[in-house]
């Protein structure tokens, strides 16, 4: 394949995987690839080029957004409050995609065997982010005198992230939460306090 062809066969591809994301959040469930050819105006075939599934597509999706959290924690691994705030507000800000993806994600384990390597590819990417952020985050236990470990507390942030984005994204509870950005910066300090911290005062 020629330099030309192979860097529009990319630029394609991304094209594809944006509009995918796209029609996934704006339908907030499930897509068919043909609604999604409808939508770039190619045939369904030229889709199957690119991803041999529309499984394939979905953790391809979820690959890109971890790279993205992945360029959030090199950006911001000098300062672990800024860290957590970027990280829990690119979740928070986007709840529905933050869910959807995880959802997805949990069925694809549960129910996809043939996309082995592309798993293993999500799940190096996101030891890529721990090791990124690992000295900071050890550095900021420490200075707490935190007995929780890294992974722990990155599991921690994370689960207080993704409650807050179900929280976020609830429309009985959008109802009745009053201020959006003063519950959002409620559970950004409340992940900078590790969970033994919090019990000990």
């Amino acid at each position: 394949m020629s330099s030309v062809r192979q860097q529009n066969f990319i630029l394609r591809k991304e094209k594809i995987l944006a509009m995918a994301e796209t029609l996934l959040l704006d339908n907030n469930q499930d897509i068919t690839l043909s609604e999604l050819a409808c939508e770039l105006d190619i045939a369904k075939g030229t889709i199957y080029k690119h991803f041999k599934s529309k499984n394939q597509l979905y953790l391809e999706l979820i690959i890109l957004n971890e790279k993205r959290l992945l360029e959030i924690s090199k950006k911001y691994n000098h300062d672990i409050k800024t860290y957590v705030s970027q990280y829990m507000l690119y979740n928070m800000l986007n709840s529905n995609r933050t869910i959807l993806l995880h959802v997805i994600e949990e069925r694809l384990t549960n129910n996809e065997r043939k996309l082995k390597e592309l798993f293993e590819e999500l799940y190096r990417v996101r030891e890529e982010r721990i090791i990124v952020i690992k000295d900071m985050t050890s550095d900021y236990l420490k200075s707490l005198d935190s007995a929780m470990s890294i992974r722990d507390y990155l599991s921690y942030i994370w689960t207080v992230t993704y409650g807050a984005s179900l929280l976020l994204n609830s429309t009985h509870y959008q109802k009745s939460i009053g201020s959006r950005e003063r519950l959002i910066k409620l559970y950004i300090n409340q992940a900078l306090m590790t969970p033994d911290k919090i019990s000990a005062v």
